[in-house]
């Protein structure tokens, strides 16, 4: 199976740090974010990897260059001319992905502990063209779905606004992990051009589409902010 790590973004809230580097090379207990979450994939058996790239993209190259790739097969997907985001970014690294096999997608600043083969099992057995990973826990915004973790709906909690396929008949609310399975099928659903977000895509497609959700009770730190590289440093040493 073959990964694709988002790396390209500007990483606003980890200033200062990201006024000189990627978002993808912060370190936690000394290991920089992408070199952590390559060898959590290799661990179970992915060695094949696309890793977009934007701002100051030159120093994740040079990174993996100087680390011989960690022993995988990996491709630039070069966003330097324009962020697309995860949705945009997901069409731009099309050609990399679009070979009928099922693919994971992973956002280079999540750290966790999740179970990948059982996530990948799951997408395998419910055949979703999107197995999106969630747990219970606090987040400003969350996923829902009916009693058959069929997604149906999202939430802003602080604001009270929501999205709906139909009428909340007591969803449950569950937080998106940046962790998804998907299969190639999905570049022939997506409307959108240029920059987007993919969950703007799922938003629009639960509405005529089947799209799971994977349930994890697993660590899982949104290193975004400096205060979670020190709660990221409790967990991952």
């Amino acid at each position: 199976m073959k990964a694709l790590i988002f790396a390209a973004g500007k990483g606003t809230r980890l200033k200062p740090f990201t006024d000189h580097h990627p978002k993808a090379l912060a370190k936690v207990n000394e290991i920089p974010l992408l070199e952590r979450n390559i060898t959590y994939l290799k661990s179970f058996g992915i060695k094949d990897f696309v890793i977009n790239i934007h701002h100051f993209g030159d120093q994740i190259v040079d990174f993996l260059h100087k680390n011989n790739n960690f022993g995988c097969r990996i491709e630039i997907s070069d966003e330097t001319n324009e962020l697309l985001e995860t949705g945009g970014g997901l069409i731009f690294a099309r050609k990399f992905l679009d070979h009928g096999e099922d693919f994971l997608i992973m956002n280079a600043d999540i750290l966790t502990d999740l179970d990948v083969n059982a996530l990948v099992e799951y997408h395998k057995k419910i055949k979703d063209f999107a197995t999106l990973a969630v747990s219970d826990r606090e987040s400003s915004r969350k996923l829902l779905f009916n009693d058959e973790m069929v997604l149906r709906g999202w939430l802003n909690v602080q604001t009270g606004e929501q999205r709906l396929a139909e009428f909340n008949k007591g969803f449950k609310a569950l937080a998106f992990s940046g962790i998804h399975c998907i299969n190639p099928k999905i570049f022939g659903k997506i409307k959108r051009t240029g920059k987007f977000s993919v969950m703007e895509e799922y938003l629009d497609l639960m509405q005529t589409e089947h799209i799971h959700g994977f349930v994890h009770n697993s660590i899982l730190i949104d290193v975004g902010r400096p205060s979670s590289v020190t709660e990221a440093e409790k967990h991952f040493k």
